[in-house]
């Protein structure tokens, strides 16, 4: 009976193992796309504290990678929404949480190319995307059409739209200042006055 014990915890603190590996991985990958153009497979994995086996275990392509770090990226900024609404008024949320936007768009500049193969493949979609980032701003503007800090006549669509907008003309890191006073001009739009 005590080996059956021993055999099953093994496999479990194996595959804790491997999510924190592979959760490493994904930070050190998102951290690295955001600020190099063209990071390395090798300088990810150092810089995850992992050897080059366990990233390629993880991620077999560069392209499963970057698919992997888009998705997760963007699931975490979309849950991001209910803790910024629980701590802050809803205004103030949506003005947090496109600050995060914009880091989650400048963090696809350096994984622009092979974004676009994934993209290419189907296994992203622009539509997914929008649905999901929809989605979170419906959250923020429901909750301040509620509480009179937001216009109950804007779309969601629409502020997804502005927000991408704003993105073409200033979504590299070298814009930021100028994105981050566009940011502040969108959000004086949508407050109720």
């Amino acid at each position: 009976m005590a080996t059956d014990t021993i055999t099953a915890k093994e496999p479990r603190a194996e595959r804790q193992d491997a999510r924190r590996n592979r959760e490493l991985v994904l930070h050190a990958a998102a951290k690295a796309f955001a600020t190099d153009a063209n990071p390395t497979l090798e300088s990810i994995a150092k810089s995850a504290g992992v050897g080059i086996g366990t990233l390629y275990r993880n991620f077999a392509t560069r392209e499963e990678l970057v698919e992997a770090v888009y998705r997760t990226e963007l699931e975490r900024l979309c849950l991001s929404v209910d803790g910024l609404l629980e701590a802050t008024p809803p205004d103030v949320a949506l003005r947090s949480w496109m600050v995060s936007y914009s880091d989650f768009v400048m963090t696809k500049h350096g994984m622009a190319d092979a974004l676009r193969a994934v993209i290419a493949t189907g296994a992203v979609t622009s539509a997914q995307t929008r649905a999901a980032l929809t989605a979170a701003i419906q959250t923020m503007l429901d909750a301040g059409a509620a509480d009179d800090t937001l216009r109950a006549d804007v779309r969601a669509e629409d502020v997804s739209a502005s927000l991408a907008g704003i993105f073409i003309v200033a979504g590299s890191p070298d814009n930021r200042e100028q994105a981050l006073r566009m940011l502040d001009l969108l959000v004086d739009g949508v407050r109720a006055h």
